[in-house]
């Protein structure tokens, strides 16, 4: 017998397995009902989606063929397939335009043995649109080197991923480098940023199809600039300014523990490359957000009060033997536009009175609610488990959980589509190891619905890869500036480095001054 070249031998299986998967089957004339639901994965059931979202592919376990009918009002869509559902993306369209403001009736037919069976139906309520883009870097989740990540972008509307821009693929002790925090203003592309860190560091500034290199450094400011939030109106970026750094837990539930030793925030004016202090005092000031008019600013400090005093060189160790005792406010700051000065600031959630942590506010488009994610301790919650989503009211002043979107696992990074229908999150409520993107409506009585993952061609993708969706935001349009063009920027220029323009500052928090470090 002759052997077959191993490459025609990978082919031919390959050929010989799509062929079992496209098998499709008819909804049966004759079955057995069952009173319970389909076990499926994900779970798409009894969920309110939006109407231009991608086809609901999904999975289900222990039966040798499956066929589900989509009933709309005059539609039905039909997929089948031995153990997972490929729904035709053309036909899911127009099913849902068909349908937006209504409900579909899902229904599971499943075989085995030699038995047809029909379980009790569920629903698909289809809603308001979401922006038709999603924005996230994908990362191992843990401590790695810096090589084989990338921020990349997926049309909501269909399967399509394409990269923004990724580093290296291999290590290379040279050409190593990180990239994170991207941001856009006013959910679009036409501006936007992100960091490069290591190795060809700087910030990248993107307007539409340009983009350049920046370097926020000085000695009068504590590093370069973090998490950003672009004005709404100016040209113009607040970053924390962070000194990060993690520490491992030998016995914990959590592994991993970033924790800031000290923060600031900054101002920087992009048309004139310029930077200098917001805030620089004895609190850790961290994860700024302006409101949708631009007129306040959103942010998070801590006061840590074991730490005060002591030199650089000994704060990691004082952080890390008092991390379950950092709590962080949430706090607020009016703002001038024609003077470009703040009002003092104040605090919008006493949460460290309650013994808790408020990390990362995300103001509402309407302006009415602040999204944060609230924890036990800390301010990096994409790895506390006792994170989850909540929301403030600045119209009755009450704040409460999202208790329909969390779960019993990680609920952190969010944001809002432009609608302030939707909220896109991070959780590791699937496995409890990776973050994979969620979504919840959010209704007009301030209500979040139950959550459903970002649905994959193939719903087999969330158990086979092994990288965390991390910082996910939403856009209106794809992002213009070719990954080539960025990649030349960050290789081959050094960047231009801002004009520190500030004094220095007076603590607003406790009357004191600030001295910095030189």
């Amino acid at each position: 017998m002759k052997h077959i070249p191993y490459i025609l031998y990978i082919v031919l299986t390959a050929a010989i397995l799509t062929a079992c998967k496209q098998k499709t089957f008819d909804v049966p004339a004759t079955y057995e009902e069952k009173t319970e639901q389909a076990n499926i994965y994900p779970d798409y059931k009894d969920i309110v989606i939006p109407e231009n979202i991608a086809p609901l592919n999904f999975m289900t376990e222990g039966a040798q063929a499956m066929v589900v009918t989509f009933e709309g009002k005059g539609t039905t869509l039909t997929a089948s397939g031995i153990d997972r559902i490929d729904v035709d993306t053309t036909e899911w369209r127009a099913l849902l335009n068909e349908n937006a403001g209504g409900e579909l009736k899902v229904t599971v037919y499943t075989m085995e043995g030699e038995k047809w069976f029909r379980h009790a139906p569920h629903t698909i309520t289809v809603a308001e649109p979401i922006d038709p883009y999603l924005s996230y870097r994908l990362i191992e989740p843990g401590y790695e080197l810096y090589r084989q990540l990338g921020i990349y972008q997926r049309c909501m509307e269909n399967f399509t991923q394409k990269p923004i821009y990724e580093n290296n693929r291999l290590y290379e002790e040279g050409n190593n480098h990180c990239i994170n925090c991207h941001n856009f203003q006013n959910y679009s592309t036409d501006r936007m940023l992100f960091h490069v860190r290591a190795n060809h560091g700087g910030t990248i500034m993107i307007e539409g199809d340009k983009a350049r290199k920046i370097q926020i450094k000085n000695p009068n400011i504590l590093a370069a600039g973090v998490y950003p939030s672009w004005h709404p109106k100016k040209n113009m970026v607040c970053f924390s300014t962070n000194k990060t750094g993690q520490t491992f837990h030998m016995y914990h539930a959590e592994k991993i523990e970033v924790v800031d030793t000290d923060s600031d925030l900054l101002l920087y004016y992009a048309d004139k490359n310029e930077v200098k202090n917001l805030l620089s005092t004895e609190y850790f000031e961290t994860f700024p957000c302006w409101t949708p008019e631009g007129d306040a600013l959103y942010f998070c400090a801590a006061y840590i009060p074991q730490v005060i005093g002591i030199p650089d060189s000994l704060r990691a160790v004082g952080i890390t033997a008092n991390y379950e005792k950092i709590h962080y406010n949430l706090m607020r700051m009016s703002y001038d536009a024609e003077r470009d000065s703040f009002s003092t600031p104040e605090v919008v959630v006493d949460a460290a009175s309650a013994g808790k942590s408020v990390t990362f506010p995300r103001v509402s488009p309407d302006g009415r609610y602040v999204l944060y994610a609230e924890g036990d301790y800390g301010q990096f919650h994409i790895w506390h488990k006792s994170s989850d989503l909540w929301v403030k009211d600045l119209q009755n002043d009450t704040c409460y959980a999202l208790t329909e979107a969390n779960s019993n696992d990680v609920d952190s990074y969010h944001t809002w589509s432009s609608n302030g229908r939707w909220i896109v999150f991070s959780t590791r409520r699937m496995d409890g190891n990776y973050t994979r993107p969620f979504f919840a409506y959010f209704d007009k009585q301030g209500k979040a619905h139950k959550a459903f993952c970002l649905p994959q061609r193939d719903p087999e993708h969330n158990i086979l890869l092994l990288k965390s969706y991390n910082v996910p935001e939403l856009s209106k349009n794809a992002v213009q500036v070719s990954e080539q063009t960025l990649r030349d920027i960050i290789y081959h220029t050094d960047g231009d480095t801002a004009t520190y323009v500030g004094e220095p500052r007076t603590d607003a928090l406790t009357g004191a001054t600030k001295k910095t470090e030189m």
